[in-house]
């Protein structure tokens, strides 16, 4: 059994601060710009302040993408158009600064972390700082065995949590959170359908690197047969992802909660986010309140768990590269939203309106002649 009681993440999680909030609304409607003209940046600009506490919200200046790394056995099966193993050479590419999040990041002066959790990989050839957490090396195929043992979803848990500590005391004041995984969508598809009660179909989409038709069939079929073996254990968030998750996904979502606990903002970016968030959002229903969705990378599965958590994407751009691209993009959507609450002026107090003097109306004299003195 677990040592991990995750019901205090109840207690623990508060939402953002609803008096701020208020008084967020207050600041947006003496600005200059009538309200309801910046659309949706008014309502992520009071999220925001909200979040810091603060009104005017702080720019955001110090933001920086977490990328929990994996594979999943499942992906022998291949319902991936990725090779099964290839993470490892996704993760070399985004340190070598040559994968389309590098690029984004790069281009917006954001750090990336890449945290190996159960890469197929030898650690020997990836840096200290990326291999230090690993828990283990791929993870079971879900479809017949766990994707790992409780004790092992337990440390990869914690490890996301050290994680996220690690980020909120290094001054870090949002999060760009991504995956890179090779067959972390089937896992995905899994937990969202265990959690929203729905069929392997509802759920399953193409993955990172578009399947074609004869491998989306396979990866129902291994859908439906992980959803078999999660339903037992839905009463219990660590073993369902101990069941049919993996090591990345158990650690992105003690990364997630953890963040919550110390009112760090995270933006999320697919499918495999989305799920964690689920899990998360079912060990500590508050915690949502923490998080944006960036966007909406069109797998179904994904669709479902924001709908389920009322998170409504920034963007529809379709990305579905994985590695945090897409959230990425959200960025500087959130920022200039910062930015216009923080410095957009108020409008100027009207001034009162001066009543000449000749203006002033004429007594009225009582008691006149007219009619007064008629006679009968």
């Amino acid at each position: 059994m677990s040592s991990l009681n995750l019901d205090d993440f109840t207690d623990l999680i508060e939402r953002p601060d609803g008096g701020v909030r208020r008084d967020a609304e207050a600041h947006r409607e003496r600005r200059i710009v009538p309200p309801g003209a910046l659309g949706r940046l008014d309502d992520l600009g009071e999220w925001l302040a909200a979040a810091q506490s603060a009104v005017p919200v702080r720019p955001i200046e110090h933001p920086r993408a977490v990328l929990f790394a994996g594979d999943h056995g499942v992906a022998a099966l291949d319902v991936s158009a990725r090779p099964a193993g290839g993470a490892g050479r996704l993760v070399r590419a985004v340190l070598e600064g040559a994968s389309p999040a590098s690029v984004l990041a790069r281009g917006f002066g954001v750090p990336v972390r890449v945290v190996d959790m159960s890469l197929e990989a030898d650690p020997g050839g990836l840096p200290d700082e990326v291999v230090r957490h690993r828990v283990r090396s791929g993870s079971g195929r879900i479809d017949v065995e766990d994707a790992m043992t409780l004790e092992e979803a337990e440390a990869a848990f914690r490890a996301g949590m050290a994680v996220a500590d690690e980020e909120a005391d290094s001054g870090t004041d949002l999060v760009v959170l991504g995956d890179i995984s090779v067959g972390g969508t089937t896992a995905a598809a899994v937990l969202v359908a265990a959690l929203c009660g729905t069929d392997a179909s509802v759920v399953t989409g193409r993955g990172g690197q578009p399947i074609d038709d004869l491998a989306w069939m396979r990866k129902c079929a291994a859908v439906r047969d992980a959803l078999r073996r999660a339903r037992p254990v839905l009463g219990d968030q660590l073993q369902l992802l101990a069941t049919v998750g993996g090591a990345d996904l158990a650690a992105t979502t003690g990364f997630l909660l953890q963040s919550a606990v110390r009112k760090m903002p995270v933006i999320l970016d697919g499918v495999v986010s989305a799920a964690c968030a689920l899990v998360g959002q079912r060990v500590a229903f508050r915690a949502p309140d923490w998080w944006l969705a960036g966007q909406r990378s069109g797998e179904p599965a994904q669709a479902k768990a924001l709908d389920r958590m009322s998170l409504e994407p920034l963007l529809d751009q379709g990305v579905t590269v994985g590695e945090g691209a897409g959230a990425l993009l959200a960025l500087p959507l959130v920022r200039a939203a910062a930015r216009l609450a923080a410095e957009l002026p108020e409008a100027p107090a009207p001034e009162p309106e001066e009543v000449p003097a000749d203006a002033a109306e004429p007594d009225v004299e009582l008691g006149s002649d007219s009619g007064s003195d008629s006679e009968v």
